[in-house]
Parts: C-alpha cells; sequence; structure tokens
C-alpha cells in the first residue's frame, strides 16, 4: 500500500510539473481582434471568424478546461466513461492532457516542442511511453485541431497560414521547430466548424485519415466554441470512431494548473 501511495504522489508531481512548465514559457499577447484581419481569407474563414469573435475580443493566451465522455480501444472493444482535463498555452503552442478511465490513466502532451502520449493500467503500471518525430507530429496536430476552443488561435499570422479550397471548406496550415501540420477544415451555413481532417500517425509506422467533428457551439467568455468533439481514424475496414467528449468547464487565460 505504501509503495501504491508513492507511485500515485508521484505521478501528481510529475502532470504538475509538465503543466508548469507549459506555462512558465507560454507569452501572454495584450491583443485583439478586428475584423480587418479576416478581409483576404476564404470566404468560408471569414465567415466562420464573423461568427465566432466579435470586434475588439481579446486574444485567448492559455485555457484549461475538463470533460467527460465516452472511450474505447479499439473497434471491437466497448465504450467506456472518460474524464479528463486539459491545460492549453497559445505561444509557443502546447497542451497537457490528462484524461482517466477504471482501467486506465493517460496523459497526452506536447511541451517545448515535443510530444509524449504514457499510459498507466489502473493508473500505476505505466504500459505505454510514445515520443520522438511522429508523436511530435501528432501531437502538434491534436494542439491545432483543438484550437477550436480558441478561436484567436486559429487567426492568421507568421505561423499559421488559410488557403481556399472551395464554398464550404479551407486549408489551415501551422508551422514550428521545421514542421509543418495542416487540416482540411469544413464549416456549415452558419459559419461553424464542423469537421477537421488530416493525416495523423496513428503509431510509429502508419499515416492514417484521421476525422474530428464538432457540434453544440455555445457562448464562452464572448466566443463561439463547440462543447462536443468526435474523433475517428479511417482505416480499411472502416470508420472506427474511439472519443466522444463534451466539455463541462472552460477557464481562460487562467494559466494554473488544476
Amino acid at each position: 500500500m505504501k509503495n501504491i501511495t508513492i507511485m500515485l504522489i508521484t505521478l501528481g508531481i510529475l502532470a504538475c510539473s509538465k503543466t508548469e512548465t507549459l506555462y512558465e514559457n507560454t507569452n501572454t499577447v495584450h491583443k485583439t481582434f478586428s475584423r480587418e484581419q479576416i478581409l483576404d481569407l476564404p470566404k468560408p474563414v471569414q465567415n466562420y471568424f464573423r461568427y465566432a469573435l466579435t470586434e475588439n475580443q481579446p486574444y485567448v493566451n492559455s485555457l484549461r478546461l475538463k470533460h467527460g465522455g465516452m472511450f474505447r480501444l479499439s473497434p471491437e472493444k466497448d465504450w467506456m466513461e472518460i474524464n479528463g482535463k486539459q491545460h492549453f498555452a497559445a505561444e509557443p503552442p502546447g497542451f497537457v492532457w490528462d484524461g482517466k478511465t477504471k482501467l486506465f490513466k493517460a496523459r497526452d502532451s506536447y511541451v517545448n516542442g515535443e510530444g509524449n502520449l504514457s499510459v498507466y493500467l489502473f493508473g500505476l503500471m505505466r504500459i505505454v511511453n510514445k515520443s520522438g518525430n511522429t508523436v511530435d507530429q501528432a501531437e502538434l496536430l491534436r494542439w491545432l485541431g483543438e484550437s477550436v476552443w480558441m478561436p484567436t488561435n486559429l487567426l492568421p499570422h507568421e505561423n499559421l497560414k488559410w488557403t481556399p479550397v472551395d464554398d464550404i471548406s479551407a486549408k489551415v496550415s501551422f508551422s514550428v521547430n521545421d514542421q509543418t501540420v495542416h487540416y482540411l477544415v469544413t464549416f456549415n451555413d452558419a459559419g461553424q466548424i464542423e469537421r477537421l481532417e488530416t493525416e495523423r500517425y496513428m503509431d510509429k509506422n502508419n499515416l492514417v485519415k484521421w476525422i474530428g467533428k464538432v457540434k453544440d457551439y455555445r457562448e464562452v467568455n464572448g466566443m463561439m466554441i463547440p462543447t462536443k468533439i468526435e474523433a475517428s481514424w479511417m482505416l480499411e475496414a472502416g470508420e472506427y470512431t474511439y472519443a466522444r467528449f463534451h466539455v463541462n468547464e472552460f477557464e481562460f487565460n487562467k494559466p494554473e494548473n488544476y
């Protein structure tokens, strides 16, 4: 029992340490949104920002959130409940996510340009510890896709570009640390982002089509953001949806660990 207690305390300290590192390096930007920034963007992207942001909306520097939802480990497995918390930084890009089910605890992160996925069976024994270039790519993609929760993070700048595709979609690209990731983003008639599609490393050697679907937009801190997200892999056998999350709590520009 003593050893188990020590391991749990250690895991907690490691999680706090990584989040503290994330926020120690976060740049505070005192900027506000102006519609003049979006005049040269593809039409569906302009419609999105007009929907999601109001004039003079302050930029988001950091975000922390809590969510519930369902998760499954493979197409053959049953769904299980999952609860999680996540800390984001806008600049430089980064996040730390901690999730918990009845079987495992997991930590997904992108801090200081490095991605990592760790999974602990019953919260104690680490059974997965992934890092390296392909993990960096996957985690940077996660950060970019989940920027739908921080709409000012998707405004164009030196590292982020929007290019036109058609009347309902556009491509967003983000470059950092000699790495570029992108999504094909689909919008609906209301101006909402509803689908993000890319190729992401499912494991070290397999680049697989990944789809994120978002919905149930609500006004939070003056911004319209989705509160539900569904994540899927497009496998040869068909679509494998593995996560359905609903966000219960958002806190912006509060760079502190939960």
